[in-house]
């Protein structure tokens, strides 16, 4: 009987943050069972772009594990039978002060792989401009189809690494250990918990110590527009959410001019980002509203702001919608919560909504601290 095994680590949590921990233990030859109460992933892991942003993310530890996820995504992907759609970025400047942002976001060591193309070069790169002076391009940032991805990395895992799925299996406590299941007792040396947006059922005082709440975000899928997209499109509203251009000093001046010309847009959260699919659709979003319990429900006038920043970057209307969705993640100052609720117990919860982007970095921090080994993948 499976639950009659002993475990070298139990991750619970079967999204992108606990694969990610159950991939670092397992290249390191550690026997891997990773529980999780949903059939199929459902949650924030596959409701997103599938975006693996490096460019932007804050400066220092988060930029360095967004680049270590990159690569391992890539390291990856081909056996795993996950499909890099698209490379890099175009990340469009609408008004002279996101330019200022982005020429000065090209002076940090963050730029490594960044170069600015001036609007007469960015044909190919961003079909129909619309009201754009240029863009910061880069080759480091790459985008899956993150509702096949998910699915495909834990077959992978368990196909090649060997790693045990429990599905339809609900936790309902843990220590050192032990963990108490709808199904019986797991036994596992070692235990990392990944309850992604779930603040309530395991240790709920370290979330609540950590002020973590909701964030919920409303995407859509639009019909192929006619043309390509190489890279993922992006534009100013973003500069003033992504760390890595927001702490900028020369972020302040586009942040007062957005106040004044797209209030409603800041006031709902919302930004653009733009990525194409296999079969030419494009998942286009996103807005934030932080609730402890986020309402289900879309509003149209939400998505009319998100599509009408599309409609000023590509000078066109946008394609009809094919779906609208919501999603939610765990929200809180910082990048993460990883604390050590009790021995040989580590909590993990990506709070920055940048699970895609920077968890196998984050993982192998994690994994290397449990077992004293150098942390070479926050380096790398």
């Amino acid at each position: 009987m499976i639950l009659e095994q002993q475990f070298d680590l139990a991750v619970v949590g079967a999204g992108i943050v606990g694969l990610a921990h159950a991939l670092a233990a397992a290249r390191l030859g550690k026997c891997v069972v990773v529980i999780d109460r949903d059939a199929q992933a459902n949650g924030a892991s596959v409701r997103n772009f599938g975006f693996v942003t490096v460019t932007g993310q804050a400066r220092g530890e988060v930029w360095r594990r967004a680049r270590r996820s990159a690569q391992v995504w890539d390291e990856i992907a081909g056996p795993a039978g996950i499909e890099v759609l698209q490379r890099g970025l175009t990340m469009v400047a609408r008004r002279p002060e996101a330019r200022d942002v982005l020429q000065a976001f090209l002076e940090t060591e963050m730029a490594e792989g960044c170069a600015w193309l001036g609007a007469d070069a960015l044909e190919g790169r961003l079909p129909g401009q619309g009201e754009v002076l240029g863009a910061l391009t880069s080759t480091v940032d790459l985008r899956v189809e993150s509702r096949t991805a998910i699915p495909r990395l834990a077959a992978w895992l368990e196909a090649v690494h060997g790693v045990t799925f429990l599905r339809g299996v609900a936790v309902r406590g843990v220590e050192t250990g032990r963990i108490e299941t709808s199904a019986g007792v797991v036994r596992a040396e070692t235990i990392v918990v990944c309850p992604g947006d779930d603040l309530a059922t395991l240790f709920p005082e370290h979330f609540a110590r950590a002020e973590v709440t909701r964030c919920k975000l409303q995407m859509m899928r639009l019909a192929a527009p006619g043309w390509r997209l190489p890279a993922p499109v992006m534009s100013d509203l973003g500069l003033v959410r992504y760390l890595g251009y927001a702490d900028l000093p020369q972020a302040g001046p586009l942040r007062a001019r957005l106040h004044a010309e797209q209030a409603r847009h800041l006031e709902h959260g919302v930004h653009l980002i733009v990525v194409q699919s296999a079969d030419g659709s494009l998942v286009v979003g996103d807005s934030h509203h932080y609730a402890a319990t986020p309402d289900p429900f879309a509003r149209d006038d939400v998505d009319a702001l998100i599509l009408d920043e599309f409609a000023k970057v590509f000078g066109q209307a946008p394609p009809p919608v094919l779906e609208r969705w919501t999603g939610t993640y765990a929200s809180a100052a910082g990048h993460s919560l990883a604390e050590a609720p009790m021995p040989r117990v580590r909590l993990v919860t990506v709070t920055g909504g940048t699970g895609a982007s920077t968890a196998f970095g984050l993982a192998e921090e994690v994994i290397a601290g449990l077992y004293d080994l150098p942390q070479q993948g926050a380096a790398a």
